[in-house]
């Protein structure tokens, strides 16, 4: 069995623009371009994205429950700019898998990570990650939690994994431009 074949594998679920597809991105060494997620995605092996609609649909969540089973760890998703959040309280109770919670654009403008931490924490997440894609902050922590012994990891240490990121382009369509 390759070494990356040995790394826990991870489901990300959350709303729309969460920012499933930008971690995914950042965490495969990727440069961050905007794509929305229209199926489930394995990507590196690894990381299952799926799309948002899914968490956001009560039919289409039952197909979230049958992929968390292809999965070693469950992401719960919530970015830090979202008014609400989608998961309820406890519903990591439901998991026969670990549950980590993901606070993600922590360094946007108006985010308040704090309040979707607690959010995340009421939802059963244990322990819960504060990332953002486009810094790189907190990136090397969730590939640390995920990695096995003998895992090659796509960074080779923390300074790599959490250095800033090259856009290419947003939802918004803004391009080739560094983020802080």
């Amino acid at each position: 069995m390759a070494a990356a074949d040995k790394r826990r594998r991870v489901i990300f679920i959350g709303a729309s623009m969460a920012g499933k597809t930008t971690l995914t991105q950042a965490m495969m060494r990727e440069e961050l371009r905007y794509r929305k997620t229209q199926t489930l995605d394995i990507v590196g092996g690894f990381i299952i994205d799926t799309p948002g609609e899914y968490a956001e649909t009560a039919s289409l969540g039952r197909a979230l429950a049958l992929y968390a089973y292809e999965a070693d760890v469950v992401g719960l998703l919530c970015g830090a700019t979202e008014p609400y959040c989608l998961f309820p309280p406890c519903v990591a109770a439901a998991c026969t898998r670990p549950v980590i919670g993901i606070v993600t654009r922590i360094d946007e403008p108006g985010a308040n990570p704090g309040r979707a931490q607690r959010w995340l924490e009421l939802a059963g997440c244990r322990p819960v990650f504060r990332v953002s894609a486009y810094s790189g902050e907190g990136i090397w922590r969730i590939l640390s939690y995920l990695k096995e012994p003998g895992d090659r990891l796509p960074w080779e240490n923390a300074e790599e994994a959490e250095r800033p990121r090259t856009v290419l382009s947003d939802k918004y369509g803004e391009t080739g431009r560094k983020r802080p």
